[in-house]
């Protein structure tokens, strides 16, 4: 039996990009994948809906349910895991992959974009796990895995643009304390960083060109997130882990097939120079 049939996976996040990927890496196995995301229908410039990766879930091999969320409601965010433990029996792993970029500078910022980043990342980070919780705690091998960075106190990573880099480490900050405080109800807790900038709208949208050329495809993170929910959760908890580093671990010797344009040179992640 595959690792994660019949185990449901809750994603927020999850109509494009990295949030996608693991949903259809989980659904590889025969999970059930609770696909979020504002994206309903289709958008002008943004590929993807909840309903499009809802039925790529299906036709991958996984059950899907789709919910439009806005993950700053909290009584939505309340709702959409009740709906999805009604449907499902239960939740067994929380993604928080929803996320907000602004690589502003503090005269740059404004308080409508920070509170923006603040909301969905670390706020939206803390409710979703705060509604998931009770019952993660029923799972069998329970995981929480934030898409955040590896916490580091040098102001280097903080100056270019103090409000997102607060609002990430916002997120890893959540794993930290949670990962002690759950420890005893057996819940994993990490976070998940990738080493390179990845293909994303957000990478296309905030970084020149030649950046999204020397990225690399989000199925390296897809597939190091589902070595990571594979791992008994009671003996792996509290972790910064690092896309690259985790597939090392587990044997991968072939990198060039995440390249968007292999044989480029990496452009290294914000958060890890």
């Amino acid at each position: 039996m595959s690792g994660l049939r019949n185990k449901t996976i809750f994603i927020t996040g999850s109509s494009r990009g990295i949030g996608r990927e693991i949903a259809l890496r989980c659904a590889r196995d025969g999970a059930n994948v609770v696909i979020t995301g504002k994206t309903s229908e289709a958008h002008a410039k943004l590929p993807g809906t909840i309903h499009s990766v809802a039925a790529e879930v299906q036709q991958a091999g996984g059950q899907a349910l789709a919910i439009q969320l806005d993950v700053r409601d909290e009584q939505a965010s309340q709702a959409a895991v009740e709906q999805a433990t009604r449907h499902f029996g239960g939740i067994d792993t929380l993604v928080n992959n929803a996320s907000v970029i602004s690589l502003t500078g503090t005269l740059d910022t404004t308080a409508k974009k920070l509170d923006l980043m603040w909301g969905v990342n670390m706020r939206a980070t803390f409710l979703a796990s705060q509604a998931c919780i009770p019952y993660l705690k029923k799972s069998a091998n329970p995981h929480i895995l934030n898409l955040s960075p590896p916490l580091n106190m040098d102001a280097k990573w903080f100056a270019p643009h103090v409000a997102y880099s607060i609002s990430k480490y916002g997120m890893s900050l959540c794993a930290l304390g949670m990962a002690r405080e759950f420890a005893n109800d057996g819940i994993a807790v990490n976070c998940l960083w990738p080493r390179t900038t990845i293909a994303t709208a957000a990478v296309e949208f905030n970084f020149p060109e030649a950046i999204l050329r020397a990225s690399r495809k989000p199925a390296i993170v897809a597939d190091a997130a589902y070595c990571i929910l594979m791992r008994d959760s009671r003996e792996c908890t509290g972790n910064f882990f690092v896309d690259e580093e985790v597939l090392r671990g587990a044997g991968v010797e072939d990198f060039g097939q995440y390249a968007v344009s292999p044989g480029t040179p990496l452009f290294n992640d914000l958060f890890l120079g």
